[in-house]
Order: structure tokens, then sequence, then C-alpha cells
């Protein structure tokens, strides 16, 4: 059950005094008594009160309407794509974006949600980390719906996705389909629900072919691609090599072009994310890919038409093969 929001008139009962005296000293105005101040802050700071910044800027005749996103790393392709795209969206709806980066820290995300939220951000766009956002219940108020992944520890969120498990499996079906026996995965953190779709794919059409699904081909949890190439170089290292890899983001993508640069093998790779050069190296990269307009569109539509219970909306995916998906195993 929902707790209601605190209101200014709450306020002024918790404190013994007049609607306006709460509004003078939220709004900072001058000549209230420094005893009605404290009263006031004091209660402000019983019921957890806070501002909204929306309807003060409303109230000013500021009608720019404001939206957040708050996602990982702005400097990974994927999310520079995705900021273009949802400030392209907003526009459309004559809205306003602002971005903000958490980079990998769930303490930077969630000051960043908190910090728009109490600046005047009207709504939110949120990529969530793998950590747990229980704490959003704290904040009835705040409107939001998560993009690419669904939140940890939320009873019930709009959310936007992709169908990672569906491309998972067709990375995976391509290179059994090209005569690949032993296929490497090569992926994120397994706490995202994207990554562990993707691989939950990866590993039910590897069953459905009647091969086992092997640990010893699996490696979780790095972000990092010149990690991501040691640990490439590690696996073709092994006795009994892969002779493929899906990786379930472009970063991992990145590691194993990295990684095949010094070794002598070709092996198949399949990435998950489009991007810029996929197409020029030889042979060209073979990806899941989606449409990243369509994503930013429908996280911003479902922002603007609120509506009773929850949403989810699934962004379909397609496998384009260029060459290094299509590369055989060596006989």
């Amino acid at each position: 059950m929902t707790t209601r929001k605190p209101t200014m008139a709450d306020v002024a009962r918790q404190a013994g005094v007049s609607l306006k005296t709460v509004s003078r000293v939220v709004n900072q105005e001058p000549h209230v008594r420094a005893s009605l101040q404290r009263r006031v802050q004091e209660a402000i700071s019983t019921l957890g009160y806070r501002r909204n910044e929306a309807a003060a800027r409303l109230a000013r005749g500021a009608t720019m309407l404001t939206l957040g996103l708050v996602m990982e790393n702005i400097s990974n392709e994927f999310y520079a794509r995705l900021a273009a795209a949802v400030e392209a969206a907003a526009a459309a709806h004559e809205a306003l974006v602002v971005f903000g980066s958490y980079e990998e820290s769930p303490d930077k995300e969630r000051m960043l949600i908190e910090s728009m939220s109490a600046r005047g951000v009207d709504s939110l766009i949120v990529v969530p980390s793998a950590a747990d956002h229980g704490w959003l219940a704290e904040h009835p108020g705040l409107r939001m719906v998560f993009v690419d992944r669904v939140p940890r520890g939320l009873a019930a969120a709009d959310v936007v996705v992709l169908d990672d498990e569906r491309g998972g499996r067709a990375a995976t079906e391509h290179l059994l389909a090209h005569g690949h026996r032993r296929i490497a995965l090569i992926s994120d953190d397994d706490g995202l629900s994207s990554v562990h779709d993707r691989a939950a794919g990866h590993r039910a059409a590897l069953r459905a072919a009647g091969l086992p699904v092997d640990g010893a081909l699996a490696v979780h949890g790095i972000f990092d691609p010149r990690r991501v190439a040691g640990e490439v170089s590690r696996l073709l290292d092994l006795a009994d090599p892969p002779t493929a890899f899906f990786a379930t983001n472009n970063r991992a993508a990145s590691g194993i072009l990295q990684a095949l640069r010094e070794r002598p093998e070709r092996p198949a790779y399949v990435g998950f994310d489009d991007f810029a050069l996929a197409d020029v190296f030889t042979p060209g990269v073979t990806v899941v890919r989606y449409d990243v307009a369509r994503l930013a569109r429908s996280a911003v539509e479902l922002l603007l038409r609120p509506a009773e219970g929850t949403r989810r909306v699934r962004i379909p995916v397609e496998l384009v093969p260029r060459g290094s998906g299509e590369l055989p195993p060596p006989t």
C-alpha cells in the first residue's frame, strides 16, 4: 500500500501554524520569526516533506515540461544513442531532457534521481543499475519509466525492455546453424535483467540443440573491453577451446575484437547491440539489433500517458548477419 506524500497542509498542522507561514518558510521569504521557522523546519523533518519544485515552477508561469534521463555511462555508444533518441522523442512533446550518468555506482544513481526530483524534473526515464531499488517506495510521488532493464526490489514498475531472451537464443541458434558446438558466453553483470535474459536465451538454444551448458565457457560480470580481451585469450588457450563466442553487449563484442587482433585463431562471434563500425571490420560483425528510437519513443509515451496499473513494453530484436557469425569452425 502506497503511503500518501505529506503536504504543506500536513506541515502546518504538525507545526501549529498557518499554511501561509509554511509557504513563506519553504519559499525562503523574509520577515518570518525565527521561532516559527524552527517549528516549521522541525515539522518538515518529522514528516519527511519535500517541496514540489514542479508545482512551484508552474506557479511562477514556467510551463516547460522537463524529463530526466538517468543512465549508466553516456560514453558508451548505446547510451549516447539512447540519449539522442529520448531527446528527439521528448522534443515532439515540447519537452526538455536533462541527463545524468551514474557510472556503475548505485549510490550516484540514487543521488541523481533524488536531485532531479528535488529540482523540479517532472518525470524520469531510468536505465537501472543491478542494485535493489526498493528505496523508491519512499518517493511515491516520482513518475518513472525504466528502460532496458527491470529494476530489482520494486513490486510494480512501468518498463520498456528489449526481447532479450529471444535475442540471446537467435544469436546462439545462428552459430549452431553454422556448425559450432562449443560456444562461449561473454557477459556483463548477471544481476541485470537484460544480461540475465540474454544468457538464458543462449543456454536455452544450447539445450534445444541437445548440447550441455558448459560453465567453463561462460564469463560473467566483466564491463571493461580490455578485461574481456584477456578472458577471450584465456578461453582460446584451453585444451578444448570454443570455436565461437556470443557477446551480450557492445563492450563485450569490442573486447572480442581486441583479443582477435593478437590471435591467429578466427572463431565466429555474434554481438548484442549494433555499433557504428560493425560493418567496417573484415569480416563485418554479426549483431542482434533493435530500434533505439522506438525504445525511446515508447518510454516517453509511457511517461506522458499515466495509467492505472503497471505496463511493460517489449521491443523486438533482429539478427543482422555481416560475416563474423557465419565463420565455420576449424576442420
